[in-house]
Formats: C-alpha cells, sequence, structure tokens
C-alpha cells in the first residue's frame, strides 16, 4: 500500500519544472553581463580611445612599466619611446598601459625652417 501511494505521487507534469530552471540560467547571465562583460568593454574602448589619441611628447608608461616620451608614431600599431637621453625603443600601441601627461603636440624642426 505505501510503495504503490508513493509511485503515484511522483508522476506529474514537467511544465512547472522548465520554467523554474530557465530563471536562474537568465539571472546569471544578467549577473555576468552587468558585473563581468559590460565593465570590460568600457575599459576596452576607453583603452581604445587613449591609444588613438597618442602624439608626440605625451609622457606614457608600458605594460612593463617603462616610461618615457613619445618620439615617433610609426603607424597605427607602432610607437617609437625615447626611455632616456638618445635611447629610442619600439614598442606595439597595444603596449601602452597609461598616458602620464599630455602634451602640446611637439612642432617639427623641419617645418619651422
Amino acid at each position: 500500500m505505501f510503495i504503490s501511494t508513493a509511485y503515484a505521487q511522483g508522476v506529474g507534469g514537467g511544465g512547472g519544472d522548465f520554467l523554474g530552471m530557465l530563471f536562474p540560467l537568465v539571472m546569471i547571465m544578467a549577473i555576468f553581463w552587468f558585473l563581468l562583460i559590460r565593465p570590460q568593454r568600457k575599459r576596452m574602448q576607453e583603452h581604445q580611445t587613449l591609444l588613438a589619441g597618442l602624439r608626440r611628447g605625451d609622457a606614457v608608461v608600458t605594460n612593463g612599466g617603462i616610461m618615457g616620451k613619445v618620439s615617433k608614431i610609426v603607424d597605427e600599431n607602432e610607437v617609437v619611446l625615447e626611455v632616456s637621453d638618445n635611447v629610442k625603443m619600439r614598442f606595439m600601441k597595444s603596449a601602452i598601459s597609461e598616458v602620464r601627461s599630455k602634451t602640446e603636440p611637439v612642432k617639427d624642426s623641419a617645418k619651422g625652417k
């Protein structure tokens, strides 16, 4: 008698289980979006804007901690930094982590003559 009653209670419709399972998944995705994905996209966009605004004379810091001034912008991916007197190093623009000071653009000496 107890076995047949327990067996009969186990049978039921599964329609409510699907919605009950779907709601937590949607909530987890929303939490990931607002706490992880959205802030990371914002930081990446700000970094792209920072790199697009680089110009000669800006004091920058690379990901490795090297500080220097932008001496020349080779192309959209490369930049030459002057890290000491007569010491120039070539870096990828993506290796620049921050701009310490924005300066007025350095004028070419060839244009002034």
